[in-house]
């Protein structure tokens, strides 16, 4: 199967998920979930994962091959991506197990988490990111898997 999609529109980069996020910028990022999922995230919005990696927050990734991914173990013509403008706001490095603000990084006034690929925080050893409050994404586009086209790409 292969994912498509355009560009998200001028003015908002594209950041490549080994970049790290700069404070305050908008960025295209992926949610990946199923199709009833996604139905539901656009009737009503995102809301915070109670638990996780990363504490509370929406998982998210820069990274669409990260996004298509989810929900793991559900067959991938059932899954769909979702892609989002993420406003930041602070962002916090986390890129180690154990890091002192690993689930805690919201109370230091941070807005975002973001874990480097190749850093040994996710077994896939690709780009996260948590956002605390849901109100900073915006829904752009909900991505459909296209039967008999090949891997998953960006363009």
């Amino acid at each position: 199967m292969m994912w498509v999609e355009d560009d998200l529109g001028q003015g908002v980069p594209c950041l490549e998920s080994r970049s790290e996020p700069i404070d305050g910028n908008v960025y295209k990022m992926y949610h990946g979930t199923s199709s009833h999922a996604a139905d539901q995230i656009m009737k009503t919005g995102f809301k915070q994962s109670s638990v996780g990696m990363l504490g509370c927050g929406v998982y998210l990734s820069r990274d669409l091959a990260k996004a298509s991914r989810y929900p793991l173990g559900l067959p991938e013509n059932q899954r769909v991506v979702i892609r989002v403008r993420v406003r930041v706001g602070r962002v916090k490095k986390i890129d180690y197990q154990g890091h002192p603000m690993q689930k805690t990084w919201h109370d230091h006034g941070y807005d975002t988490a973001w874990c480097p690929p190749g850093c040994g925080m996710v077994r896939s050893n690709l780009e996260e990111d948590c956002v605390w409050d849901p109100k900073r994404i915006e829904v752009t586009k909900v991505i459909r898997p296209r039967t008999g086209a090949g891997p998953f790409y960006d363009r």
